[in-house]
Order: structure tokens, then C-alpha cells, then sequence
């Protein structure tokens, strides 16, 4: 019985969350491009695909590319386009554990994300999260384990940058951490802005 009420409350707690979703999940696939998600969807062995009446094409709103040994997002754009209805109404991707060093491409169709996991990259350009400034809606962003979180100031640099998180690596964003990031932009956010200031510095 306490089992049954102890399931109950976990189905209640997560329900909210993922009721409104339509998850894709291309994960552990050894995707080498985006571009091979098109493949996945040929063999049909992709679960939960759900497609638009009128176009044929899938419906998402969050997707899941994790784990892949993708190296650029150059065919981005063009492969959600080709496979979804709409890819303004993705509202979070998963991009972990992957080969990303930059992150051109990723916002050419995806202006309403809410959630980005890009942590476990090869990420090595602490200006690549100046592209993310862009996006609004932005809540939560995973960046550790890539080489920009030993960049001193990583933190405060991402959360001045984008003042909109929520959660940053998983960690909630303090009233402390917002007040640290402006003082810290105020004294330094140019330089990190502009590498060759900061080496003239």
C-alpha cells in the first residue's frame, strides 16, 4: 500500500513537467552528424514519433542527441527542417557527451529553448556562450566538462552573459550568484569578451 502511495507521488511530482512534452530520443545512436537522424527515422526504430497531420512531418518539442560522437551543428537547421513540423516548438535539447567545440548551427532554427544540455564537450571558447544571449526563453544551460569551465570567472561569466538562468550545470541560480556576476561583469566582463585585451591586460 505505502508502495502504491509512494509511486502515486512520484507520478504526480513529474507529471507536470513532461505532460505538455513530446520527446525524440536519438541518444546512443553513434550519430557521427546531425544529418544521420534522417537515417534513424528511416529504419523506424526511433520510439514515440508523433507526426503532423497536415505536413507528415514529426512533432517535438524536445529532443534528445546525447551521446553521439557528433562534431558540428553546420546541418542543423536543415535536418530539422526536413524532419519537423515546426522546430520552433523544440524547447529543450540534449547535446551532452558529444564532440562540439563550438556551437554554430544550433540556433538557426531553435529560437525557443528553454533547456540546453551541451556539458561533456570539447568546448574550448569561453565567447561561444555569447551566442546563447539570443535566446530569451533560456532557463537552463549545462556547460561543465567542457574546457571553458576551468576559464576563471566561468561562472560569472555565463550568468552575466545570460541573466535569464534559472539553473546553471544543474545549479540553481542564487540572488548571491546574480549579484556576483554583475560586480564581476563590471570589473572584467570585457575581457573575457575580447581575448587580445585580455592578453594585452
Amino acid at each position: 500500500m505505502e508502495s502504491n502511495q509512494e509511486k502515486k507521488q512520484s507520478t504526480k511530482q513529474t507529471s507536470p513537467r513532461i505532460s505538455s512534452t513530446v520527446l525524440l530520443d536519438f541518444s546512443f545512436k553513434t550519430l557521427l552528424c546531425v544529418g544521420d537522424m534522417i537515417d534513424e527515422v528511416k529504419k523506424g526504430e526511433i520510439t514515440g514519433l508523433k507526426r503532423s497531420e497536415e505536413s507528415g512531418k514529426l512533432l517535438c518539442t524536445a529532443l534528445r542527441l546525447n551521446n553521439n560522437n557528433i562534431g558540428d551543428l553546420q546541418d542543423l537547421g536543415e535536418t530539422l527542417e526536413a524532419l519537423f513540423d515546426d522546430p520552433d516548438t523544440i524547447e529543450w535539447i540534449d547535446l551532452s557527451f558529444n564532440d562540439l567545440s563550438c556551437i554554430t548551427g544550433l540556433l538557426d532554427k531553435l529560437k525557443n529553448l528553454k533547456r540546453l544540455y551541451l556539458h561533456g564537450n570539447t568546448i574550448d571558447k569561453i565567447q561561444e556562450v555569447n551566442k546563447l544571449a539570443v535566446l530569451p526563453d533560456l532557463k537552463s544551460l549545462t556547460l561543465h566538462g567542457n574546457p571553458i569551465e576551468s576559464e576563471k570567472g566561468y561562472r560569472q561569466f555565463v550568468l552575466s552573459t545570460l541573466p535569464s538562468l534559472k539553473t546553471l550545470d544543474f545549479s540553481g541560480v542564487t540572488k548571491q550568484d546574480r549579484s556576483t556576476a554583475e560586480t564581476w561583469k563590471r570589473m572584467y566582463g570585457g575581457l573575457k569578451r575580447n581575448r587580445r585585451t585580455k592578453s594585452i591586460a
